[in-house]
């Protein structure tokens, strides 16, 4: 068998078996795991040895980046002082593969003196684990995708898998917003787009008045390093912008003699499009580019009506949006 057909037969194992676990679950069990997070008036504890460990540590930290809030603790840890972060009010979920993992049935006693709720993702429904639990939600699975029956793979991924299903339920059914979701993923694409203003992002506004000569012009374009300045009234209320481009043209189209006598006024486009400082990053973004020729910088005016800053599409690209 050739390494290609060998790779997708794996895949394929495995996504056989996620598919097996959908029609497997007991919808009882659904239910009432689903609800007792739900109504958990404290924190999910996700616990696992192993390899179910590091599954649990991922399922502990999808629930809690959507709404949950919860904390893996490794059942050795919880033996030797961890317990301390148990409490009444908790609800725990503990995955192990056989159901007779040492660690988490030595820390059985312990969970039944808190009184929490115990769910477990378990592949032994006949195993200690599964008997001694509140809630059982059932992942088994008919064989390992490791060519030897061995390696935790298959199982692992289904362990996954009822774990996601369980927080994107448990997400949905408490209502979770693309904003609640950015409020928690601040550094990431989605919570950028969704949380970074144009405050955050612009600088302070070039100003030149109206009446300002082609020479002022060249110099404050130069020493705002920005590509473009406004041009202001002299309540500081936007008149026009004069980019590089600008500037460039109209040294290409009036004479040398004339062009001493040039006024900003004369040089800028006016009534330019602008961006609001709480207007979203990502707005700025899309005003910018989509239109038929694209626009680099924006100047941003307040609700006052005050030229306060200037953006650059530089910027927004640069933040990560």
């Amino acid at each position: 068998m050739s390494k290609i057909s060998k790779f997708r037969e794996i895949l394929q194992v495995e996504s056989s078996a996620i598919g097996i676990a959908s029609e497997r679950l007991d919808e009882n069990a659904v239910e009432r795991a689903v609800r007792a997070v739900l109504e958990c008036k404290g924190k999910a504890i996700v616990t696992g040895v192993g390899k179910s460990g590091v599954i649990a540590n991922k399922v502990a930290q999808t629930l809690t980046s959507t709404g949950t809030v919860s904390v893996f603790v490794h059942p050795s840890d919880a033996l030797h002082g961890g317990l301390g972060v148990i409490s009444q009010g908790d609800v725990v979920i503990a995955l192990s593969n056989s159901g007779e993992t040492e660690e988490i049935i030595a820390l059985l006693p312990a969970l039944d003196s808190r009184g929490v709720d115990l769910i477990s993702i378990v592949g032994n429904l006949n195993s200690t684990l599964a008997r001694r639990s509140d809630v059982v939600l059932d992942a088994s699975v008919d064989k390992e995708a490791c060519p030897l029956n061995l390696a935790p793979t298959t199982s692992t991924t289904v362990a996954l898998s009822i774990g996601d299903a369980l927080a994107m339920t448990v997400m949905a059914e408490r209502g979770l917003t693309e904003e609640d979701f950015a409020a928690n993923h601040p550094a990431g694409r989605l919570g950028k787009r969704l949380t970074l203003k144009v405050s955050g992002l612009m600088h302070e506004s070039p100003n030149i008045s109206e009446d300002a000569g082609w020479l002022e012009i060249v110099k404050a374009l130069s020493s705002y390093s920005l590509g473009a300045v406004n041009v202001v009234d002299e309540d500081d209320r936007l008149i026009g912008i004069i980019t590089d481009g600008d500037l460039r043209r109209t040294i290409e189209k009036v004479s040398t003699e004339k062009l001493e006598g040039l006024t900003a006024s004369e040089m800028m486009t006016s009534s330019p499009i602008t961006a609001e400082p709480d207007m979203l990053a990502f707005a700025a973004l899309r005003l910018m580019e989509n239109r038929p020729s694209q626009i680099s910088v924006l100047p941003v005016v307040d609700g006052k009506g005050l030229c306060v800053g200037l953006i650059r599409l530089h910027d927004l690209v640069r933040s990560g949006l």
